[in-house]
């Protein structure tokens, strides 16, 4: 079984799954706000409306980020 991790709003819960991810920076690319990869933890949900953070995840060239809610 692979490892999720998750990171949650109100909203919506975005799910990595790191051994999934390709590493092609899309999400760096569109949201750098959100996407810190030298930063603990990486990824600050609270830095993007949920309709940005929905288009970046569908643009994930790897499967490797979804999201659960709205």
């Amino acid at each position: 079984m692979s490892k999720e991790i998750h990171y949650s709003n109100e909203d919506i819960t975005i799910v990595w799954k790191p051994e999934t991810c390709i590493h092609a920076a899309q999400c760096v690319k569109r949201l750098p706000k959100v996407y810190r990869p030298k930063e603990k933890p990486w990824l600050t949900i609270e830095n993007a409306t949920t309709e940005e953070l929905k288009e970046q995840i569908n643009a994930c060239p790897s499967g490797a980020l979804s999201f659960i809610g709205k």
